[in-house]
């Protein structure tokens, strides 16, 4: 992502909790602020690891319309998960932000990061949700993921940037060291930690 560094345009956004202290380093050697954009996924009732769609910041609501009629979701489940994950969504969103507006990715060259992907249905999300808020160009950067996933994010997003693609994948915490689940208070704390260094920035635009 150096190629990146200096832009006075650029906007690096996590997606928590594990994309969030991925992020705060790639934000702090670009000069660039770092902030949160919160996506949940839908998970089908009975069996929520399963994703049959996604939300993100911004009112967007992406639907796997094959999970759909597999598991046979009917309109009032479907929107019973959705009102769901969206009072999660904005309780998350006033946790992690407080009172600090959201920064707006008008305009601006949008670096979005996650810990990994596996089916990439939340970073399609969140790609889906900044282009319609007006990101002038949107990079997805993760460490790890499937050669599929990446390439069927390249044709939504800008430029995606994934230095491990494994082959079998197997899952993204296989791929770590380290995989303990990110707590809120450490997403706050990376947050606070840039505003600190003078990236307040994060708010404007």
């Amino acid at each position: 992502l150096s190629h990146l560094a200096g832009r006075d345009d650029l906007l690096v956004l996590g997606l928590p909790r594990g994309g969030v202290p991925v992020a705060a380093p790639v934000a702090e050697g670009l000069g660039a602020p770092l902030d949160v954009f919160v996506v949940r996924k839908l998970g089908v009732p009975g069996r929520e690891e399963l994703a049959m769609g996604a939300l993100a910041s911004g009112g967007v609501r992406v639907l796997g319309e094959d999970v759909l009629a597999l598991a046979g979701i009917g309109e009032d489940e479907l929107e019973a998960v959705t009102r769901r994950e969206q009072a999660e969504l904005e309780r998350r969103e006033r946790l992690y932000r407080g009172e600090r507006p959201a920064p707006s990715p008008a305009g601006r060259t949008v670096v979005v990061v996650d810990d990994g992907l596996a089916t990439g249905s939340t970073m399609r999300a969140a790609v889906l949700a900044l282009r319609r808020a007006g990101a002038a160009h949107i990079v997805v950067a993760v460490p790890v993921a499937p050669p599929q996933a990446c390439a069927e994010l390249a044709e939504e997003a800008d430029e995606v940037v994934c230095p491990a693609q494994p082959e079998p994948f197997t899952a993204v915490g296989a791929w770590y060291e380290d995989f303990a689940q990110t707590t809120d208070a450490e997403v706050r704390a990376l947050l606070d930690a840039t505003l600190s260094r003078g990236g307040g920035r994060a708010g404007g635009r």
